[in-house]
């Protein structure tokens, strides 16, 4: 069965966004080994999914990054060439090439997803998308890149949750720019 794997980056205090939404405080000049991990990551993913709100901006974005040619290029077109599935109650069908919609039960959705031949799945986020998926136990690593900075308010991503989820770490890894990676798997019982 495929893998559902979270890669978020979040403060200390747990938080994807500011109050107002703000994303200024994340750390972007990220070091040689931090861009291989996130590449090394993705390597196996062959399905992006996405809630509504995020895919509004992440499609496009990665779609115009693709066409630039740098040294991001490479890392761009992967992530606009991946197939995406975008879980909505709004759209009846994507406008966004290579990117179908889900718009039935998030948890018989996800368990389809996973039932397919293929590589890994990620998801990068929307708060509320995220944390329904963590709800639902959905997720089957958590890559957590946990920025230097305390925010005191804004987005949390485990609001939902109704019930404490144990998970076991397999690894913790810093990087030279201040991200420090913690990554989990859900705790078998």
């Amino acid at each position: 069965m495929r893998k559902l794997k979270l890669q978020i980056q979040l403060s200390v205090d747990g938080l994807i966004a500011g109050p107002n939404g703000e994303m200024d405080w994340m750390v972007w000049n990220w070091d040689d080994d931090l861009k291989n991990y996130v590449s090394n990551l993705t390597e196996a993913v062959d399905t992006i999914i996405l809630g509504r709100k995020l895919a509004e901006g992440f499609i496009p974005h990665w779609a115009a990054a693709a066409e630039i040619e740098n040294e991001e290029q490479a890392f761009a077109k992967k992530m606009s060439e991946t197939a995406k599935v975008v879980f909505t109650r709004t759209l009846e069908v994507s406008t966004w090439e290579n990117t179908d919609v889900a718009k039935g039960k998030l948890v018989d959705e996800i368990h389809k997803l996973k039932k397919q031949i293929g590589g890994d799945i990620i998801v990068y986020g929307g708060g509320s998308f995220v944390s329904a998926l963590i709800k639902e136990g959905l997720i089957d690593e958590y890559h957590l890149f946990v920025n230097p900075a305390i925010l005191g308010s804004g987005m949390p991503i485990f609001q939902k949750l109704s019930s404490k989820q144990n998970l076991t770490l397999k690894y913790v890894k810093g990087f030279d720019c201040g991200i420090t990676l913690l990554c989990y798997t859900p705790k078998k019982d």
